[in-house]
C-alpha cells in the first residue's frame, strides 16, 4: 500500500496485544474507550483505575514510555482548551496559589484532560499493534459500510502521494528564492494549498476514471482472507472491555453514595 508507511504508527512486536485479530482490538478499544467516556467526573480516583488498566496494555504491548508521550502530543491543543475552562466557566470561585478560579471549571477541565488522555492511550495501543491494513480488514470482518474502508483505504494510500506533492511545491519555492519571514507570509501558504487541493482533486479524479475503466462498481475486493477470531480471542477483548465496565459502575457506585 503505498503511502501507508506515513499514516502507520505500528511497531512490530510479538506480543499477546500483537496477536489478537485486529477486529477483537478494535471492539475492545471502543468498548474501553465508551468505559471511560461514561465515568463520572467526580470520582476522581476511578480514572486513576482506568490510567492503571491502560498502562498494563502498553506494558503487556512493549511500547516505550518515549513513543506513548510523543503520540500524545496530539492532545494538545485540548490541553489549551482544558487551561482556560477554569477561568471561563462560571460558578463557585475557589482560591488555587492566590488565584480565583472556577471550581466547575476545574471539574470540567479534569474530566476533558482525564478522558482525552485515556482514551488516546487506548488508541495508541490499538494503532502502535495493528498495522493499518489490518485495521482495514477488521473494519470490514465488523461489517462497517464497504464506502467508509474505501474513503480510508485510498486517503491511507495516497496520503504519501499528497504529502511528497506539498513537499515538492515548497522546494520550488525556495528555489525560486521565497524565504517567509512574516504573516504576510500565510497568503503564499494560502494559495499553495489552494493549488495542491486541485492539484490533489485533479489526480482522484483521473485515478477514479481509471478505476471504472477496470471495472470498479463502488465496492473494494475484499482485502484479506482469514478464519474467524478463536473463543480465546473475544474473551480477551470482551475481558478488557468488562475491566472497563467495572470500574466505570464503581465510579457511578461512589458518585451516587451508594457506599457512603
Amino acid at each position: 500500500m503505498g503511502g501507508a508507511h506515513i499514516l502507520d504508527p505500528y511497531r512490530p512486536g510479538h506480543t499477546i496485544p500483537h496477536r489478537l485479530p485486529a477486529q477483537c482490538k478494535i471492539v475492545a478499544a471502543f468498548g474501553y474507550v465508551v468505559c471511560i467516556v461514561i465515568t463520572p467526573i467526580a470520582a476522581g480516583w476511578v480514572f486513576a483505575a482506568h490510567l492503571f488498566v491502560v498502562v498494563g496494555l502498553c506494558a503487556a504491548a512493549r511500547l516505550p514510555p518515549l513513543l506513548v508521550l510523543r503520540r500524545l502530543a496530539v492532545e494538545l491543543p485540548f490541553v489549551a482548551f482544558a487551561v482556560a475552562l477554569p477561568f471561563v466557566v462560571p460558578g463557585e470561585r475557589i482560591d488555587v496559589v492566590g488565584v480565583a478560579l472556577s471550581r466547575p471549571g476545574l471539574e470540567q477541565a479534569f474530566g476533558l484532560l482525564a478522558r482525552a488522555t485515556l482514551g488516546l492511550m487506548t488508541v495508541i495501543v490499538l494503532a502502535a499493534t495493528t498495522p493499518v491494513r489490518e485495521l482495514l480488514v477488521g473494519l470490514e470482518r465488523l461489517r462497517l459500510p464497504p464506502v467508509i474502508i474505501a474513503v480510508a483505504s485510498f486517503m491511507i494510500r495516497y496520503a504519501g502521494v499528497v504529502i511528497d506533492q506539498m513537499h515538492r511545491m515548497g522546494v520550488a519555492r525556495r528555489s525560486r528564492g521565497y524565504e517567509p519571514r512574516s504573516l504576510l507570509a500565510t497568503r503564499a501558504l494560502a494559495a499553495s494549498l489552494g493549488t495542491l487541493f486541485i492539484r490533489s482533486y485533479e489526480r482522484g479524479e483521473r485515478v477514479h476514471l481509471a478505476m471504472l475503466a477496470r471495472g470498479y462498481t463502488g465496492v473494494l475486493p475484499g482485502t484479506l482472507p482469514g478464519s474467524a477470531p478463536r473463543r480465546v480471542e473475544w474473551a480477551v477483548a470482551f475481558g478488557v472491555i468488562a475491566v472497563g465496565a467495572a470500574i466505570a459502575v464503581a465510579g457511578w457506585s461512589v458518585d451516587l453514595g451508594v457506599f457512603s
